[in-house]
């Protein structure tokens, strides 16, 4: 009888993708240290209120490259996990789609915070690309309006000041409660409810693995604390998790 295989969850955040050129928020280089004004520009009350505040959000979206971005070695380890036949689930905080766009099959990946390829009209709801509003904004317009209805676009993402969706927040508690190794990948552990899924996988009974750059609040409990560049740390990862080296016990 063949032994079943771990099922490993990986929680990803800004770290993973800031060598594809996506800049952190929260780092010692991040957007809010840099700018601490930016974080209003993702910030639903604002973007709603002042069209000022919209126009400098299309730029920073036109400036900032992510739909330009590709995945790099972290991404792509996780698809060759995927490949070798390990059960995994992706949980990103992340979203500028890297994990698809590397090879990862969309129902293996859980979108937490949603994602920014796609921009949504707040009146009529209608769906369209972030690249055709971003081509609007290199034409010259500083506020896209929807082309259906002339009310506001916004990105198809959840906004600070607004909660996650229900559906989602309960599909990645289940992956959490279920995993027997939690990987914590570029994420600050900071942000809820994000930062519960390390703490419900640990009340689990799953080993959880934390890499990151800076300290985090789960470090202590964690089996394993990696300091090292998470293009470098997670293919070496991987052929650990392919060759069963970090199942529980």
């Amino acid at each position: 009888m063949t032994e079943k295989r771990p099922l490993v969850a990986v929680l990803t955040g800004a770290g993973i993708s800031t060598d594809s050129g996506i800049p952190d928020y929260r780092g010692p280089q991040g957007l809010w240290q840099r700018d601490p004004s930016a974080q209003e520009l993702v910030t639903i009350g604002p973007y709603l209120a002042s069209a000022e505040v919209r126009r400098r959000s299309w730029l920073m979206r036109r400036d900032a490259g992510a739909v330009d971005a590709r995945p790099n070695a972290g991404h792509r380890a996780l698809v060759d996990l995927e490949r070798a036949g390990v059960p995994m689930r992706v949980l990103t905080q992340n979203v500028d789609g890297l994990h698809r766009a590397a090879g990862l099959p969309a129902r293996k990946v859980v979108e937490l915070h949603g994602t920014a390829a796609e921009v949504q009209c707040v009146r009529c709801r209608v769906v369209s690309p972030m690249a055709a509003a971003l081509e609007r904004v290199a034409a010259g317009e500083d506020d896209p309006a929807c082309a259906e209805c002339g009310a506001v676009l916004r990105p198809r993402t959840v906004m600070f000041g607004e909660a996650l969706d229900e559906r989602t927040l309960q599909q990645a508690d289940a992956v959490a409660k279920a995993c027997q190794v939690f990987l914590a990948v570029g994420s600050s552990l900071q942000v809820m409810p994000a930062a519960l899924l390390p703490r419900i996988a640990l009340e689990h009974g799953a080993k959880l693995i934390v890499v990151n750059g800076e300290p985090t609040p789960y470090d202590d409990a964690a089996s394993e604390v990696v300091r090292e560049p998470i293009s470098e740390a997670l293919p070496k990862l991987v052929r650990r998790l392919v060759g069963g080296d970090l199942a529980q016990g």
